[in-house]
């Protein structure tokens, strides 16, 4: 029996949103009818794809299997059918870069790859730091941390160390790191980055009063705002620290992690992703 694809989309829609319902809205068919396709794929397969919970579904061991390969397998299908659309054949390589990253660093240098390696099509999904390769189609994805995350293969591409940033008008006010103590001193979802900060600079951490961002962009938004002061790293504010909207009041930097390139340890990269993933190393901050 040949398994219609309509019930494999049905499941790989449920199981990423795990939710019958915001499926149904995606493939623009009613509820029912994504119900009815998953248990046509699960009698197919003999097998539980879901888990129904008293508040909606769970995947279960199988689902979870299924779930990787075929999120790619459509990736790739898409990918082929909109280059016989675009009349081209050039190979894409899907890219999940971390917001600030995007913004502050691969953006600005992107047209320097794509006049280099014009076969190959780069395909942007931003995300705050948390990535699903498998479940997003990701060949590769750029994320700020130390480097080790289970099952990836991770590349360095640049450092980024932390420092105070601040509008104007708040560094007017900053003579010495103790004054940052009676600041609200802006936040991201690592809670230990001011306290180790202060420790570079031998001043007692104050109790840290201020708003909690989860990426580096609103806060120096934030910060170019007066809210507050930011710790992120400069290098990724080059352009706002150039005109003047952000300021680095204190030299003092920390060391909290680095920008990597990262892809699935278990599956070959694509001579694309090999060729992205060097390019990005060769285009970082000399290493120290």
């Amino acid at each position: 029996m040949s398994l219609p694809l309509s019930a494999l989309q049905a499941f790989e829609a449920a199981a990423r949103h795990l939710n019958f319902t915001r499926a149904a809205d995606e493939l623009c068919v009613t509820q029912g009818a994504v119900s009815h396709q998953v248990r046509v794929l699960e009698a197919h397969l003999g097998v539980r794809l879901f888990d129904r919970l008293p508040r909606g579904v769970g995947l279960t061991d199988e689902g979870l299997a299924l779930l990787p390969e075929l999120s790619r397998s459509f990736a790739l299908m898409t990918g082929v059918l909109e280059r016989a659309r675009a009349g081209g054949a050039r190979e894409s390589i899907v890219v999940g870069v971390a917001n600030t990253f995007a913004v502050g660093w691969l953006l600005p240098r992107l047209e320097l790859f794509r006049a280099r390696h014009p076969e190959f099509e780069v395909r942007i999904r931003t995300h705050n730091n948390l990535v699903n390769h498998a479940g997003e189609g990701l060949d590769c994805a750029i994320q700020f941390g130390d480097g080790r995350w289970p099952s990836l293969q991770a590349t360095r591409v640049v450092d980024a160390d932390l420092a105070p940033l601040c509008s104007p008008t708040l560094a007017g006010r900053l003579q010495h790191p103790t004054e940052l103590t009676g600041m609200p001193l802006l936040q991201s979802y690592r809670s230990d980055e001011w306290s180790r900060w202060f420790a570079v600079v031998g001043v007692a951490p104050p109790r840290t009063r201020g708003m909690m961002f989860d990426t580096s962009l609103a806060m120096a938004a934030a910060a170019e705002r007066s809210v507050g002061v930011a710790l992120a790293p400069p290098g990724m504010f080059t352009s706002e620290l150039a005109s003047g909207r952000l300021v680095q009041p204190f030299p003092q930097m920390v060391d909290v992690g680095a920008y990597f390139i990262t892809r699935p340890a278990s599956r070959p990269a694509t001579a694309a992703v090999h060729t992205f993933i060097q390019w990005c190393a060769d285009a970082g901050a000399p290493r120290r």
